[in-house]
């Protein structure tokens, strides 16, 4: 009777503990799949300092994770762009708080195989070739695949990626025929490494080529990111080719490179926003602070893209 007494005591007092705290349980986040490879090292980091926090998250696009965050499904997604006034309302209807904050800049790289001669593509360019106005290599420039025909490739239908393309280039019209979806900004890449005629547009943490952050041991990357505050210039892989985009005021055009993020030269760039509507103290609410806080940022500014609360330097070498 003693020992069944105390069972039920136990049971009892463990019922009331929390099942999650800001440091410690498990949450599932949604996010948008072109985001995926900055998500992954945040999640490495924060498990690591956190060894009882599990975070599960789910790459889709930004549509379907703010249709999950509406029925109630998920408390964090992470998409391009602020809730509307109108969702915003929505949630107040259903009860729920919620928060947001910008936490990265990204911009949209634009990618060609190495075997693709031009040097360079306008805003004007991109316009014709979305439209399917331009429809082979050599009504774009003189080049050596003028008889190819310019295949686009984006990393699925519903993506930030697509909806940012739209927005700037289609004023609510259709992309041409020559505009294809594949299921991830992997795929894409894969693509344009292995087709000569294709043209990509993915984010740009996806074409980075410094891994060496991502390659040592997380003890040592996180003891790296609580101290040390200098970052090494950041390039891009060499399996294809990073194309240099031009304004629609500029002389030349430029490569997505931070600097060039941060001056506004680079004319494809876009945020990226984490939004909560968990309560506070859960662990939703603790990776959502982690994302937006020091060590969160540090982690986005490695990646090549822009952090939203860490400023970058320019150095300019004699």
């Amino acid at each position: 009777m003693f020992l069944a007494a105390m069972a039920l005591l136990l049971s009892a007092c463990d019922t009331k503990l929390p099942k999650s705290t800001s440091t410690r349980g498990l949450a599932r986040i949604m996010c948008d799949e072109s985001f995926q490879s900055v998500l992954e090292q945040e999640i490495a980091v924060f498990e690591y300092q956190y060894p009882e926090a599990s975070i599960m998250p789910e790459y889709i696009n930004e549509h379907d994770a703010l249709d999950s965050l509406f029925k109630n499904k998920v408390d964090v997604i992470i998409i391009s762009h602020d809730l509307t006034d109108a969702q915003k309302k929505s949630l107040k209807k259903l009860g729920r708080g919620y928060r947001t904050k910008m936490i990265a800049v990204d911009a949209i790289a634009v990618i060609v195989n190495k075997n693709n001669d031009i040097d360079e593509l306008s805003m004007d360019d991109l316009r014709d070739i979305f439209t399917g106005k331009v429809k082979r290599w050599g009504e774009v420039f003189p080049t050596k695949l003028k008889n190819d025909t310019i295949k686009v490739m984006f990393d699925g239908s519903g993506t930030g990626v697509v909806h940012y393309m739209k927005e700037k280039f289609l004023n609510g019209g259709s992309f041409g025929p020559n505009v294809y979806a594949r299921n991830s900004s992997r795929e894409v890449f894969d693509a344009v490494e292995t087709y000569k005629n294709v043209i990509g547009f993915i984010g740009v943490s996806w074409i980075t080529s410094d891994l060496k952050s991502a390659e040592i041991p997380i003890a040592q990357k996180y003891e790296e990111l609580k101290t040390n505050n200098e970052v090494s210039v950041i390039d891009f892989t060499d399996r294809i080719k990073v194309m240099p985009v031009r304004g629609d005021d500029k002389i030349s055009g430029v490569k997505p490179y931070q600097v060039h993020i941060n001056s506004g030269e680079y004319p494809l760039v876009r945020t990226i926003w984490a939004i909560d509507a968990s309560y506070n103290g859960l662990l939703d609410h603790g990776f959502f602070t982690f994302l937006t806080g020091v060590i969160g940022q540090k982690i986005i500014l490695q990646t090549g893209i822009l952090p939203a609360a860490e400023p970058v330097r320019s150095v300019e070498v004699q």
